[in-house]
Parts: C-alpha cells; structure tokens; sequence
C-alpha cells in the first residue's frame, strides 16, 4: 500500500499519518485477541466467567475485578441458558478477548457470540459446567 503524506498539504499529511496509525493499531489488537468458546457462567449477581479447555477465565468478580467491555455482553437469558439461581446460571458461548494468562483473567472483551448449549456439550474438552 502506498501513501503519499504530502498530498493536500501538511494538515492532510498529519490527518492521513493519524488515520494510518489508527487502522495499525486497530489491526494489531485484532491481531492479539483471542477466540475462546465454552461455558458462559454468571451464577449470582455480577460473577461472570467462562470455562475453556484451558481453564476458567474471570470476567468479572462481584466487588472487584471487572473485565473492559462486560457492556458487550447479551442478555443470554432469552435463549439456550440454563438457569440455576433465578435468572442467574449459564450458557455457551464464543468470545473474542484479550487475556492475561497468568491471573486467568479476560482483560478486554472484544466481541460475544451466544451458541447452541449443544455445542459445548459436545465439546469433550470443557467440564461440565457447574
């Protein structure tokens, strides 16, 4: 891809470097997140979690820990959840997050796609869910 910076001026050169670091940057986050499937776990009140093949990743811990962009996440109640505690329980799901793998945290919650409870009971690699 070629830029020519000096076309339009120096505002435009400035405007065009400015739009070219934010498409890199955007593209270098995408680029780092990860996609993780499992169960989707919210059993109380601002508890939520997802167990993976790889473990089991807080999301957000009732008085403290809150990952950036919970406010991404659907309302999973409406289909394919299983409740246990009201309307608190869980779901299958997969999240394109960035993690910090060494709290088991999900540091960035980029995007959530809700899936059939099917999937991740077929799934051998995920525990049951609790």
């Amino acid at each position: 891809m070629a830029l020519s910076l000096n076309r339009g001026g120096r505002r435009a050169g400035r405007v065009g470097f400015f739009a070219v670091s934010a498409m890199l940057a955007l593209l270098g986050a995408a680029e780092s997140a990860e996609r993780r499937c499992g169960w989707y776990q919210n059993p109380t009140p601002r508890n939520h979690w997802l167990v993976d093949r790889d473990g089991t990743w807080t999301m957000m811990a009732q008085g403290g820990y809150e990952a950036r962009g919970m406010d991404l996440m659907p309302d999973f109640t409406t289909r394919e959840w299983v409740r246990t505690n009201g309307y608190h329980g869980f779901g299958c799901a997969c999240i394109a997050v960035d993690t910090d793998r060494r709290t088991m945290r999900i540091a960035r919650i980029l995007a959530v796609e809700q899936l059939p409870l099917s999937r991740c009971r077929q799934d051998s690699a995920l525990p049951r869910p609790q």
